[in-house]
């Protein structure tokens, strides 16, 4: 049996080949970010998945495909986690990005960009990937994410900047403490991924104008930093991943056009592209 999982900060989408090629399931676990989430708690959010351990001496091969699995320190932590669960298997890990080109273009080249918790861009020749910059995280990069915009809602919120109306059922929505959100920035973990969260507020106000002012002014900054110094003609075909991208494509869209680009789709989740991509051209 072969796991292939797309593992991004906020979730993990796992599903188990068996050796006919058919799905015996899946499943989902919080995220397994390495670069964020400690050692135990990676650990812990794979073993709490019972139907991850009831098949872990039959797994032959683990295909992750991982938030934060750009560098080796990261790759080697969960490595080392996945290899003492699955004692029998052989482990092979790569950045999220490898699963978002095999899942939107194949071996086609393109532009693929991941529009989720993150966010980050490549360029795809068929055979390798094209990264100018590498992403630095939250902290300092991941324009357009999901955390950048929850981040952007806070600030705007706490220096009176969103509109009454919105700030009102914003309050409503969260607890706004100052001592409860920087517990969440500054002592928990997956603090990108709590910003995230208040991303999802503005998919029910995405019809406000100040919601699309700041998704359009976000994706004008993506575009500047991570898809224009590609410098790719129209021709390219430029592939989205991820939920921000999925609920704000007439934005992105918008904004492409304004930068004379045209997106070619948007994938809300990789993972069943993926499974197929593994599918075709691996031996199962």
């Amino acid at each position: 049996m072969i796991l292939i999982a797309d593992g991004g900060s906020t979730k993990a989408d796992w599903i188990a080949i068996a050796n006919d090629k058919t799905e015996a399931f899946r499943v989902r676990t919080l995220g397994l970010n390495p670069a964020i989430v400690p050692k135990e708690e990676l650990h812990n959010r794979i073993i709490n998945m019972f139907q991850l351990i009831n098949i872990k001496d039959e797994v032959s091969e683990i295909h992750f495909y991982g938030a934060g699995c750009g560098t080796p320190n990261p790759i080697a932590i969960l490595k080392k986690i996945l290899a003492d669960i699955f004692i029998n298997a052989k482990i092979y890990i790569a950045e999220d990005m490898l699963a978002a080109v095999y899942a939107a273009t194949g071996k086609e080249p393109a532009l693929v960009c991941i529009l989720g918790t993150g966010s980050n861009s490549c360029y795809y020749n068929g055979e390798n990937l094209e990264m100018l910059t590498p992403s630095l995280g939250y902290i300092l990069m991941d324009e357009a994410s999901g955390n950048y915009f929850g981040k952007k809602l806070l600030i705007d919120y706490f220096y009176n900047k969103m509109p009454s109306k919105i700030a009102e059922k914003f309050n409503k929505e969260f607890n706004l403490e100052a001592d409860y959100i920087k517990k969440n920035l500054y002592r928990e973990p997956n603090p990108n991924m709590y910003l995230a969260s208040f991303a999802k507020f503005m998919f029910d106000f995405k019809e406000e104008k100040y919601i699309k002012r700041i998704i359009k002014k976000g994706f004008q900054e993506f575009f500047k930093f991570r898809v224009i110094p590609y410098n790719k003609t129209a021709e390219t075909p430029i592939y989205f991943i991820g939920s921000i991208a999925h609920y704000f494509r007439e934005i992105l869209e918008k904004v492409a056009k304004k930068n004379n680009l045209e997106v070619t789709e948007v994938i809300q989740r990789p993972i069943d592209n993926l499974v197929a991509y593994h599918k075709e051209n691996i031996n199962l």
